[in-house]
């Protein structure tokens, strides 16, 4: 009787699957992704490309560390890969050591399964994405409270602006230098004034710059965007950046009235990305059990 009943429920199961396949495929892929509250218990993977796909295996970066903490702690959003957790713990690490920056306050990374989000952001979809604030870590452990209400100091006003002086320091331009000199970086996108700040005062060999892009936003943060790691299948990293510094025409773009002309009224809004336009292997991300023990940023600083 009960191996009968076992086997009627798995028959269940399964035909409520298929019946639910379509309908999940057309679902927006953020409230799917964003519904998982830990990551899926598979190998890790960042699988698709930065702004359409998701991350299998994602590894937390610990919300408390020697020369770094996590923010916004509700957002659960302190997933990566684990390149991306090595290559945070090392910045961290080498920015206190050597460029006077006492720690990192780390923003948003990836959801537990990566994915598209409900707010925020497109891309940070495969784990390989991480918000690092441009404001210097305080000498102590940050409570829950202090880590959701703190607000980050910005160096710049959104737009063509200069970088503040009295926020801007030599240890800004040492810490962007140092994480756009690793070799595991493929971009680093900070506010039109920042890049600005650094094509100014930059010396010696300047080839990093041109991994920093001017974009809109970023004014109290860089945003740093790792290459896929090597020998990742089904990871789609960018095409390198432009030669050269980027300090010129580029740059002088963001100066011009062209990048802020507000959108022509009537357009269509873009429809929301759906479970059917992220690569095949994102369902098996989504519908794969927990990993074992895994906390949320939340219950980490807890424990």
């Amino acid at each position: 009787m009960i191996r009968r009943a076992m086997i009627l429920a798995a028959a269940l199961w399964a035909a409520a699957a298929v019946a639910h396949g379509p309908a999940q495929a057309a679902e927006a892929a953020k409230v799917l992704f964003g519904a998982k509250p830990a990551p899926a218990d598979l190998a890790s993977r960042a699988i698709g490309f930065y702004s359409r796909g998701c991350l299998a295996g994602a590894v937390a970066m610990p919300v408390v560390g020697p020369h770094w903490q996590a923010m916004r702690l509700s957002r659960n959003r302190n997933w990566g890969h684990p390149a991306l957790i090595a290559f945070l713990r090392d910045l961290a690490t080498q920015a206190a050591a050597r460029d006077g920056w006492p720690g990192l306050l780390i923003g948003d990374m990836s959801q537990p399964r990566g994915g598209p989000m409900l707010t925020g952001h497109a891309s940070h979809q495969v784990g390989l994405d991480a918000d690092i604030w441009l404001t210097p870590m305080p000498g102590r452990v940050l409570s829950a409270r202090e880590r959701e209400n703190m607000a980050p100091v910005p160096l710049t006003e959104p737009g063509p602006h200069e970088v503040d002086p009295a926020v801007w320091s030599e240890a800004h331009l040492r810490l962007i230098r140092r994480a756009a000199s690793d070799p595991r970086v493929e971009r680093i996108f900070v506010a039109p004034g920042i890049k600005k700040k650094l094509c100014e005062t930059a010396t010696g060999a300047r080839g990093w710059l041109s991994k920093v892009r001017p974009y809109w936003g970023h004014n109290y943060h860089m945003h740093v965007r790792l290459g896929c790691p090597p020998g990742a299948a089904g990871c789609r990293g960018q095409s390198a950046p432009p030669k050269g510094d980027g300090c010129g025409k580029e740059l002088a773009w963001w100066y011009t009235a062209e990048p802020y002309r507000p959108a022509k009224p009537g357009g269509k809004k873009p429809r929301p990305i759906t479970l059917a336009d992220l690569p095949d292997a994102c369902r098996a991300v989504l519908a794969a059990p927990a990993r074992p023990g895994a906390l949320t940023a939340r219950q980490a600083l807890a424990e």
